[in-house]
């Protein structure tokens, strides 16, 4: 089973949550704009791959993102 990793970029204040180990240039075949701060990435077999959060501090918490998993 695959480990959930989460980078966080501090200057954009946005998070990616990597539902599998790593996503290869241009494996995310349909997104989804949930709302205004989610972004669904989805592989061409339709299974969720990534989550994008903007304002990610205020949606996630500090706490989240400096857990040893974000990056």
């Amino acid at each position: 089973m695959n480990k959930m990793k989460i980078s966080y970029d501090k200057e954009v204040d946005a998070a990616y949550i990597y539902l599998k180990h790593s996503i290869e240039k241009g494996e995310a075949k349909k997104t989804i704009e949930l709302n205004n701060n989610i972004i669904l990435d989805f592989d061409k077999n339709k299974k969720l791959i990534g989550i994008e959060v903007l304002s990610a501090s205020k949606i996630l918490g500090k706490k989240v993102l400096e857990q040893p998993l974000a990056a």
